[in-house]
């Protein structure tokens, strides 16, 4: 089976990348622009055109799209292009596999919830209430995706983190190791994810659907969630981080978000329910310091 892996140069694409050669499938690694010490193909995927010829000319069944704008705070001023990377490209890739009768497999995120005062776990049919242009668009584009009637598997995902590129952990590692005093806001909570552990659940689902070979529609097609398992603050996250990297001299402080001034109004709690992709799929999810302490190793003995 021939699958295209578009974002392949971000966080969860360099996972992707990882898991490659432990899968019997035929990889695509595609982005918009190359990055030093792999392959990549480049591809515009907010082009319908450039996605269908890719997809045709190389036999693709499957997409999984790690691509998206991903500055919260610049989405607010940038909305427009926003919309273009998490609503309209989504589509774009959505009718290509429509039209070859195949899988999409959409990274999508947390930040559709937030608008009301949550205090249990998000499940996938609770309506979405984003906060901001980034949630918008995200939402849009998982409507944009069902509109097509292609078969898709929207994975809902939060607070992503790996070895790769910028993100909270590889952050806070800097800060905790050069500042004296560091405040991080413990009024918003949801559940870190590793991007290795997302990427091993798109290897399972792609197994499945492979082995399904569905010709009438695959038949575990929908939205999943999937983040590590239990649930922190920012400021619990940092002083495992910095626990676990050794770092113990900086005085880590809780704070409230006021005290830190976005254009965003972030959601305040969103933690998601796992309960139906560890049940369709069988996968068993790690928790969340576990994972974390995998990556900090990783970082720290590169």
């Amino acid at each position: 089976m021939n699958i295209l892996v578009t974002g392949a140069n971000g966080q969860l694409g360099r996972e992707m990348r990882l898991i490659a050669p432990d899968t019997p499938f035929h990889f695509i690694f595609t982005d918009v622009t190359e990055a030093e010490g792999v392959e990549t193909t480049l591809l515009d995927i907010t082009s319908p055109e450039a996605v269908k010829q890719l997809v045709k000319a190389n036999d693709i069944r499957c997409i999984v799209n790690c691509a998206a704008y991903t500055n919260v705070d610049k989405a607010e001023s940038d909305e427009a292009f926003c919309r273009v990377l998490n609503a309209e490209a989504p589509r774009n890739l959505a009718e290509a596999m429509k039209e070859a009768n195949g899988l999409l497999i959409h990274i999508s995120t947390d930040y559709v919830f937030g608008g009301d005062p949550y205090n249990i776990p998000c499940g996938e049919d609770q309506q979405g209430t984003p906060t901001g242009a980034y949630g918008r668009t995200k939402l849009e584009g998982e409507k944009n995706i069902l509109a097509t009637g292609c078969d898709s598997v929207i994975l809902r995902t939060a607070w992503l983190y790996s070895e790769y590129g910028k993100n909270f952990v590889k952050t806070m590692l800097n800060l905790t190791a050069t500042k004296p005093q560091l405040k991080v806001v413990f009024d918003q909570a949801g559940t870190p994810t590793y991007a290795y552990d997302l990427a091993r659940a798109i290897q399972t689902i792609l197994q499945d659907y492979s082995a399904e070979n569905p010709t009438k529609g695959y038949s575990k097609a929908g939205i999943y969630h999937f983040s590590n398992e239990g649930v922190c603050s920012w400021y619990d996250f940092t002083k495992v981080i910095a626990e676990l990297a050794g770092q113990t001299e900086c005085d880590i402080q809780p704070c409230h978000s006021n005290e830190f001034p976005s254009p965003v109004k972030r959601p305040a709690y969103s933690v998601l329910d796992k309960t139906k992709i560890k049940k369709t799929f069988g996968i068993r999810i790690p928790y969340w310091t576990d994972s974390l302490k995998i990556c900090i190793h990783h970082l720290l003995n590169a």
